[in-house]
């Protein structure tokens, strides 16, 4: 595979910013296009069938225009639904992002906490994965879709209300001991979720597992002093929105374009 493969980490909003940094810190070279359909935000509230159709006419767009080798579905809602789809109509490797309850149980000697949305709490495919890697340890889960608004706020420069969040951590607060961050959105927000449940809790997420898995897909092992482009589009405004634009221009991106497909 060329160093210079093109990738597309795809999210409803700028949750996936935070898959795309650990890729993007091992695999710098890469060229890497961000979409987030933030028309149809927040996915978790979205009907089944059109989240599938919108995911799938989105993401078949882009990597039919701009020659993609690779897509990373940085969200847990979309991926327990779309990537069956996705990978029967796309001749490319999709990626997908999952609860990291299975690193979690081996960690854990109390309890683990599942902080995710609602969606993903309440999804068959989330039991199934506690069935299956929870080893018997009890899991304690929490659904919140305030905690992805805070993340979005926190990266268009507001602060995080700590009391608010304390008062959405407190039914997991002292009762567990590895808390797995189920929404890409929340390692945008690791350090005040931290700040609240206490050093003494370990917080795990997918993004390494899933920039190790681009890196085998890929065949590519080490790191390059080079920098591909970054570029990002969206669905709906915020292409003006200043606070936004100058922290995703920190990250190496042009500002925010218009989406070309309108669906």
């Amino acid at each position: 595979m060329s160093k210079k493969a093109n990738i597309l980490i795809f999210d409803s909003g700028v949750g996936g910013l935070s898959v795309y940094k650990e890729i993007a810190k091992r695999f710098p070279q890469l060229d890497y296009l961000y979409l987030f359909d933030n028309e149809a935000y927040p996915y978790g509230e979205l009907d089944r069938d059109i989240l599938i159709s919108r995911v799938d006419a989105l993401v078949g767009y882009f990597v039919e225009q701009y020659q993609i080798d690779l897509v990373v579905i940085a969200c847990n809602t979309a991926s327990t639904i779309v990537l069956p789809t996705l990978r029967s109509h796309l001749s490319i490797p999709v990626v997908g992002v999952v609860p990291a309850i299975k690193p979690a149980s081996s960690l854990a000697n109390k309890a683990i906490g599942l902080i995710a949305t609602p969606a993903t709490v309440t999804r068959e495919y989330t039991h199934e994965l506690i069935r299956d890697f929870a080893q018997n340890k009890p899991v304690e889960m929490l659904g919140s879709t305030r905690l992805v608004d805070m993340a979005e706020e926190k990266l268009r420069g507001h602060p995080i209300n700590h009391v608010e969040l304390k008062r959405i951590l407190s039914s997991i607060n002292n009762k567990i001991d590895v808390a797995v961050l189920g929404c890409t959105h929340f390692p945008l927000i690791k350090e005040e979720i931290q700040s609240v449940l206490g050093q003494q809790v370990l917080l795990v997420d997918s993004g390494e597992a899933i920039a190790r898995r681009v890196g085998e897909l890929l065949n590519m092992e080490s790191q390059s002093e080079s920098v591909g482009q970054r570029v990002i589009y969206a669905s709906a405004p915020p292409w003006e929105e200043r606070a936004l634009n100058k922290a995703l221009n920190e990250l190496g991106f042009s500002s925010i374009q218009k989406c070309p497909l309108v669906i």
